[in-house]
């Protein structure tokens, strides 16, 4: 669960036990700062002070580097449930994905829409 309005940080590590391989990452709902990476294991004292925070790219899909970590920001200001996924489909068959929950902000216009009245609702049983 994030909080709308929420600054989120999300470090992908990318060292394998097996061969070394590259994992395309995608986030539904959102384009996201590729602020940093860098190879083997991320080191969460040294690296961070190394992220580009001046002009990092902005995209919706990154390659996580083999052997290595990436690292991704975002505002969470687009409430809703999102899926976050490698979109090699086999590694997101065998658990390479997760869903992000982003709670709605505090007026109607940074919240999710009210259920059409003419949708029925999800079934109680």
């Amino acid at each position: 669960m994030i909080d709308y309005n929420e600054a989120v940080e999300i470090v992908f590590q990318g060292t394998n036990v097996g061969p070394p391989e590259n994992h395309p990452m995608h986030l539904h709902g959102y384009s996201f700062y590729v602020v940093g990476f860098g190879s083997s294991n991320f080191n969460s004292t040294r690296d961070p002070s190394n992220y580009n925070l001046v002009n990092p790219p902005l995209v919706n899909t990154i390659g996580v580097p083999k052997n290595g970590w990436l690292a991704i920001r975002f505002i969470a200001n687009n409430p809703g449930v999102w899926f976050m996924h490698c979109h090699i489909e086999k590694h997101a068959s065998l658990g390479m994905e997760a869903v992000l929950i982003v709670k709605n902000g505090t007026t109607a216009a940074t919240s999710m829409r009210p259920r059409p009245g003419y949708m029925p609702p999800c079934s109680t049983s």
